[in-house]
């Protein structure tokens, strides 16, 4: 099979150009998505993909170029239009209601008569999960089900506003290994039934495993559209960004032996009793699904919320709630926050402005008080150059940047005093290759160098390569704390709060 034997071609995009200002985000764009196929788009960060799904998903209108669908030319200019096309995009943040049934969230939203006739709408929803074999209790709230299953509820959300074609953002970043293998059967039943899927992932193995065809954007340019034959990661990886040689990460046997944090006991809000302590030149892993507590545990130590109970203490000093200003100024610790762009960087700033935010009120950036235009540049080209930052222009904001320029900002921040903790929660997520390896190398130096570090993310290889020791967390607690190296099925079941004999 190749990509012109398939006859009902879905989707069609003819010379799709998008502009920002004067950067050109997707030149001059070609594509067929074909019916009944899984379609794989790959690139770098600032590549073109989210911009070009966002066309299509009616967030965004092409500044040139058309869009055809079973040879029909379209006119896509917002979101309800693209469901009227039959296009349906599920985000990599789920965007549910957790207090509302699995029922109520897949009909938030659709237009209909005066009187809701759930009654109807269940049959109808129910015929859905039957057709598809998702296999899910309309009735149960969705706080009280798991990540595997919400995602369920986003494809029928999809679904049952007439998606035909479905657009998947990242799709399996907070699923476990056992979630991801039903996941793929899911949507081969669903392109089995006639539906088509554009999948983008930065994980390569994946794409290899599940797509038919994969599509290379580069640039802004489409680089080649194939068939998935005989492909491996390294072929990817060179045809994404060039010839590149992925890196072996290798942790160097260190003997630091003192203590940098320590925490005993800690209560809050979804974690109980959470103990563990890293040493400097350490990593300790938090492996587990999304929404177990990780950001508790994190915003406990930051001073963002109290304890209840328990202690948490930084080499000697006991900073149990202590406020987020306090533990700033005061100590020496780096926090790499998991939303970059709501947390980490204020959109509207430029790049120098943003690496100041700790030291603003200090010297050299600020002189009786006023800010230093002139020291601020100078410490905004040296990250720029330092870091590799690409693409960038004079006095440009950081919500102008792609996501991996946008996290080597935050790094170079965080890490610019030498901190002895560093707190990395979910550091690569949505990265592509070259910013991810370039990321771990950065926090590997710091381990090095002595730096404690605890690494949270929801990628298990990921964590599993980036740790000394591995914890894993269930429903605010710790399972158990491993050796990294231990096997992927035992660890996914850990995950799932199941403990072997």
């Amino acid at each position: 099979m190749t990509i012109e034997d398939i006859k009902m071609v879905e989707l069609s995009l003819k010379n799709i150009t998008k502009k920002f200002g004067s950067f050109t985000a997707n030149d001059n764009i070609s594509l067929k998505i074909n019916k009944g196929t899984i379609h794989a788009i790959l690139g770098e960060n600032g590549a073109g993909k989210t911009t070009l799904m966002n066309i299509l998903s009616g967030l965004y209108r092409p500044d040139e170029g058309e869009i055809y669908i079973n040879d029909q030319l379209v006119k896509i200019n917002s979101s309800k239009s693209a469901i009227d096309q039959g296009i349906g995009m599920i985000h990599q943040h789920f965007m549910l209601v957790p207090q509302l049934s699995v029922l109520e969230n897949i009909i938030l939203g659709t237009q209909g008569e005066y009187r809701l006739k759930l009654k109807q709408k269940t049959l109808e929803i129910q015929e859905l999960i039957d057709n598809y074999g998702l296999e899910i209790n309309l009735d149960t709230k969705v706080e009280n089900i798991s990540v595997g299953m919400q995602q369920r509820v986003e494809i029928l959300k999809v679904l049952y506003r007439g998606a035909k074609l479905l657009i998947l953002d990242e799709p399996t970043a907070v699923l476990t290994p056992a979630e991801i293998n039903n996941f793929f059967k899911i949507l081969r039943q669903l392109v089995n039934k006639g539906n088509t899927i554009i999948f983008i992932s930065h994980k390569l193995e994946e794409v290899i495993k599940l797509c038919d065809f994969i599509t290379v954007l580069r640039m802004g340019k489409l680089m080649n559209t194939f068939e998935n034959k005989n492909l491996n990661p390294q072929t990817l990886a060179n045809m994404m960004i060039g010839e590149y040689k992925t890196i072996n990460l290798t942790k160097t046997t260190l003997s630091y032996t003192e203590t940098i944090l320590k925490v005993d006991n800690l209560v809050v809000k979804n974690l109980d009793n959470i103990s563990f302590q890293i040493k400097a030149g350490e990593i300790l892993g938090v492996a587990g699904v999304d929404g177990n507590g990780q950001q508790e545990l994190v915003s406990a130590i930051m001073g963002f919320i109290k304890a209840k109970k328990g202690k948490i203490q930084y080499k000697e000093i006991d900073i149990t709630n202590w406020t987020t200003e306090d533990i700033i100024k005061q100590l020496s610790i780096a926090y790499i926050p998991e939303d970059r762009k709501t947390t980490g960087l204020v959109s509207s700033l430029t790049i120098g402005k943003n690496l100041i935010l700790k030291q603003y009120y200090s010297y050299p950036f600020n002189q009786w008080g006023m800010l230093q235009k002139k020291a601020i540049q100078t410490r905004e080209n040296e990250v720029i150059n330092d870091f590799d930052i690409r693409g960038v222009e004079p006095n440009i904001t950081v919500g102008k940047l792609s996501g991996g320029n946008q996290q080597k900002i935050i790094l170079a921040r965080e890490l610019s005093n030498h901190s002895q903790l560093i707190i990395a929660m979910q550091p690569t997520r949505g990265l592509d290759i070259v910013a991810t390896e370039y990321i771990q190398q950065q926090l590997l130096k710091a381990r090095e160098n002595g730096a404690a570090i605890l690494y949270i993310s929801t990628e298990l290889e990921e964590v599993r390569k980036m740790s000394d020791r591995l914890a894993i967390i269930y429903r605010g607690q710790f399972i158990d704390i491993i050796n990294p190296n231990t096997d992927v099925e035992k660890i996914g079941l850990l995950m799932m709060g199941v403990k072997p004999d």
